[in-house]
């Protein structure tokens, strides 16, 4: 296992060459390797990065417990290459050695290693995060923005993307049950049921926006708050998730009384169409008029929640599916219409929301694709190209313009962070190979393939012994600011900041500071910033979206151990899932499918690991003597994200 090393605490500001290793005659500084420190998905795309390195250096892979060179290859335009390094996953470690630029730090090489490395804590951060716990008793005033996180107002949309996440792998999450409410329970579904709750209850509630950098309204009408409309679409949700997965946790009053109240005031709340928040910003890094902001308010908010709706209403005798797949249409329509690449306005400028477009539109290809208007899927195609275009240099980082790298004042931790769930989403859709390894780029960014060459996690004491940051990464981000609005000091998962346009395509030397940073002393600071939950949702969603297409279900015939498409009654077969639940390396883990036998309900068949860091599950059942004519079908996820395999019985 890796050697944490902790960084230190200061109160002070000192400079400290964090990037250089070596310098050369002429007094060139010599950039090490800068890998993904965790390491890297087998059967995925791998690179890093290595600055200054003239094309053709060569370099090896070299794995750490044997000194034997595993891998070897050459540099280009900065970039490493080995893709087809897959070894059989175990546990050691690897460094990369480029010629006469040293080595990097060690890093693994598993299957499904991010998700390992990132499920718990992507879920963790908005457990810890809330502003209180119990609801009976949450005075709305005490949480800055009028919310249920910190620093946040409703328009966190916390519910939305914990609900995709628990569907994206349930078996996984299933498998953490002490920190929250019911131990019978699992904590990412009492988180879900929590942020429920609180939406119900404040359900009117419209938030203070007077003092929040600006007001919120259409052009030329007066100014609109913004909370209210925002926790019907989190109701929505869990409306839409209740049938596929819910239902054994939340009371059918409890989720009749969701929907009503989503049934009641959705026209009212304007929620049946895309909304354009207009705002006057007096926000010191994007000052202005604009069209949409950060706060969740984007293209494609409208879809997620519409079709959430008709996902629940599709259920519900006497329901009206018909009339919220109308909305999801037309809010969808109004996407492929108006979202326009090349303003700035609808993609990295409003930085926390930018994810929700592209992953909406995915979305809607995933749950209803026969039901998407005409050019939903032309549009993703478009913006991939966009993507490709604007990622088109060694770092793979979404540029700004054809001048500016990112934003030269502040945080883009709600571009880099998400843009891999987006490109991961439009990839599944496109079956798209090369966006999707543009994806795992947006990744090994996080994790230290960037300018700094840090994660973008601040690695505090404090942080590594609550089990609040990721194993195996050395070097976290140089920067924390633990005590603003959000106080995410302690919070797991948090992340900290992203390089400034100042440091691409190096940043030479950074300030390391822990303590008060205001975001607005630039130079060689690597800018920490004070913290906000939004930011960290377009990280869930990239763990979410990345197990798409990875997934897999197989019949076999138990006594050869080969597949089958039919079998019959008294047949022993075995059923395989491949999935991402290996999480302990040493011990044989446990999964489950979902099972229908003819048109009887599905129960659950738990699943083995077939032996310690396999990543196979395999499960067994006899074939009932009364099921001819039949079929047996077995699942694995929910709401776009499940994998569906059929056998007949003869």
């Amino acid at each position: 296992m890796k050697k944490l090393i902790l960084l230190q605490i200061i109160l002070t500001v000192c400079y400290f060459n964090f990037n250089v290793n070596a310098q050369t005659n002429d007094s060139k500084p010599v950039y090490r390797p800068y890998v993904n420190q965790a390491g890297y998905n087998i059967g995925e795309s791998k690179r890093f990065v290595c600055y200054g390195a003239p094309n053709n250096a060569p370099f090896k892979i070299v794995n750490t417990k044997t000194a034997q060179t595993v891998f070897e290859g050459k540099m280009l335009n900065n970039e490493g290459w080995f893709s087809n390094f897959n070894p059989v996953s175990s546990s050691d470690e690897f460094i990369i050695e480029v010629e006469g630029r040293g080595k990097s730090v060690p890093f693994w090489v598993a299957g499904h290693l991010m998700e390992k490395l990132s499920s718990k804590l992507a879920y963790d951060f908005f457990a810890d995060v809330r502003g209180f716990e119990d609801l009976s008793k949450y005075d709305m005033n005490k949480v800055y923005g009028g919310g249920p996180s910190r620093d946040c107002g409703a328009y966190g949309l916390e519910t939305i993307f914990e609900i995709l996440q628990y569907a994206s792998n349930p078996a996984l999450y299933d498998n953490w049950k002490a920190e929250l409410g019911d131990k019978n329970v699992p904590d990412l579904i009492d988180l879900i049921l929590w942020h429920a709750e609180f939406a119900y209850k404040y359900v009117s509630y419209n938030g203070p926006t007077g003092y929040r950098h600006g007001t919120l309204g259409y052009q030329g009408e007066p100014r609109m708050n913004f909370d209210y409309w925002n926790t019907l679409d989190q109701l929505a949700a869990v409306c839409g998730a209740y049938e596929k997965f819910l239902k054994p946790y939340l009371s059918e009053e409890k989720y009749q009384q969701y929907r009503k109240v989503c049934l009641d005031n959705w026209e009212k709340y304007d929620r049946h169409k895309v909304v354009r928040f207009w705002t006057y910003s007096s926000k010191w890094v994007d000052e202005g008029f604009q069209e949409f902001n950060e706060m969740g308010n984007a293209f494609g908010q409208s879809v997620f929640s519409n079709l959430s709706m008709y996902l629940s209403e599709k259920y519900q005798k006497g329901g009206h599916p018909e009339k919220f797949i109308k909305y999801a249409q037309q809010s969808a329509a109004d996407i492929i219409k108006n979202w326009d690449f090349n303003n700035p306005r609808h993609m990295w400028w409003i930085r926390n929301a930018e994810h929700i477009t592209p992953q909406a539109l995915a979305w809607f290809l995933m749950v209803a694709p026969e039901l998407a208007p005409t050019g939903t899927k032309e549009k993703l195609e478009a913006w991939s190209l966009h993507m490709k275009q604007r990622t088109n240099n060694f770092w793979k980082y979404r540029m700004h313009s054809e001048t500016e790298w990112a934003h030269a004042k502040t945080k883009e931790l709600g571009g880099a962070p998400a843009l891999g769930g987006s490109m991961f989403a439009v990839a599944h859709i496109l079956k798209d190979k090369t966006l999707r390894d543009l994806g795992w780029a947006q990744v090994d960014f996080v994790f230290g393939v960037n300018p700094v060459g840090t994660h973008l996690s601040n690695k505090s004491d404090e942080r590594v012994k609550i089990g609040g940051f990721w194993e195996g990464v050395e070097d976290g981000w140089p920067q924390a600011h633990p005590d603003g609005y959000g106080k995410l000091g302690l919070v797991r998962g948090t992340l900290d900041g992203t390089p400034l346009d100042s440091q691409f395509p190096i940043a030479k030397s950074v300030e390391k500071i822990v303590g008060q940073n205001n975001g607005q002393v630039f130079g060689k600071n690597a800018y920490a910033t004070e913290g906000w939950c939004v930011s960290n949702r377009g990280w869930e969603a990239t763990v979410s979206f990345a197990t798409l297409g990875t997934q897999e279900i197989i019949f076999k015939d138990a006594a050869t151990n080969t597949s089958i498409t039919q079998a019959k009654p008294g047949q022993t077969i075995l059923i395989e899932l491949k999935a991402a639940l290996n999480q302990d390396w040493n011990k044989v883990d446990k999964g489950w499918v979902d099972l229908v036998i003819g048109k009887n309900q599905a129960i659950k068949i738990e699943l083995l690991e077939t032996g310690n860091n396999s990543g196979s599950f395999v499960g067994k059942l006899t074939i009932p003597q009364n099921v001819i004519g039949n079929t047996i079908t077995a699942t694995y996820g929910y709401l776009g994200f499940g994998k569906s395999v059929s056998i007949g019985i003869k």
